[in-house]
């Protein structure tokens, strides 16, 4: 009888096996494609293969990538979040990310970026991941751009927003409305006044850059030329 209940025994004398750490699951958001020009591509999960053109009012999910061509640009919505894009040409971005609370991967390219004021919740429910950061905000206008190189450049029109870096000993760094900084992954943000004068949501629109005296003349014609933008201003808040 001893023998027989040995086994047994041990096995109850062992600790419980603890559950392995799950990945976190991204949150699922409605996009929705407001306004498209020209070229505008939508990978399905992420999947290149089953590639298809974009056309307003159409939606997409968590997960899926979206490319605009070289001409190309979208006004992608999250209403649950009160988040609209503008997703400038030769971008590529995923929807939402395994970060709690990411709504949109820019992996390369430019947006600009409008969030309303939420009565509820904490400012990180609302974040945008680039290489090596994250982007929390509240209430907030901004520009980013990533390069083919990982480095991001972010000019922020209006409000607060914080650069989350991972990594031990790393404070957030905030960035606010008529600043502008550059990071990446192992270079930290160095925050600086927009040296350009003119220098706002329109001349980020126009492909240009917040460095200053190179786009002097540049921000000068602004005037004369006609928008490129998909009309991401204070008549959608």
């Amino acid at each position: 009888m001893i023998a027989i209940l040995a086994p047994l025994l041990f096995m109850l004398a062992q600790p419980p096996i603890q559950p392995q750490a799950q990945p976190p699951v991204p949150q699922a958001f409605t996009y929705r494609f407001e306004e498209v020009k020209r070229s505008v591509l939508r990978w399905p999960g992420g999947d290149q293969a089953q590639e298809r053109k974009v056309a307003k009012g159409d939606q997409a999910l968590t997960g899926d990538g979206v490319k605009t061509g070289w001409w190309g640009q979208a006004l992608l919505s999250v209403p649950e979040r009160q988040a609209r894009f503008e997703v400038y040409a030769n971008t590529q971005v995923k929807l939402a990310g395994g970060e709690p609370g990411v709504l949109l991967v820019l992996t390369q390219g430019r947006i600009k970026a409008f969030f309303q004021h939420l009565t509820e919740g904490a400012p990180a429910e609302r974040r945008v991941a680039v290489p090596g950061a994250l982007l929390a905000v509240r209430g907030t206008r901004y520009g980013v751009e990533v390069d083919s190189e990982g480095k991001s450049t972010l000019v922020v029109f209006e409000g607060v927003v914080e650069v989350l870096r991972p990594g031990p000993g790393l404070e957030p760094v905030q960035v606010r409305a008529g600043q502008w900084t550059t990071f990446g992954p192992g270079r930290a943000p160095k925050v600086e006044a927009i040296p350009a004068r003119g220098f706002g949501e329109r001349a980020w629109g126009q492909g240009l850059r917040p460095e200053g005296p190179a786009n002097a003349n540049a921000l000068a014609v602004l005037g004369t030329l006609p928008g490129r933008g998909l009309g991401l201003g204070r008549s959608h808040r």
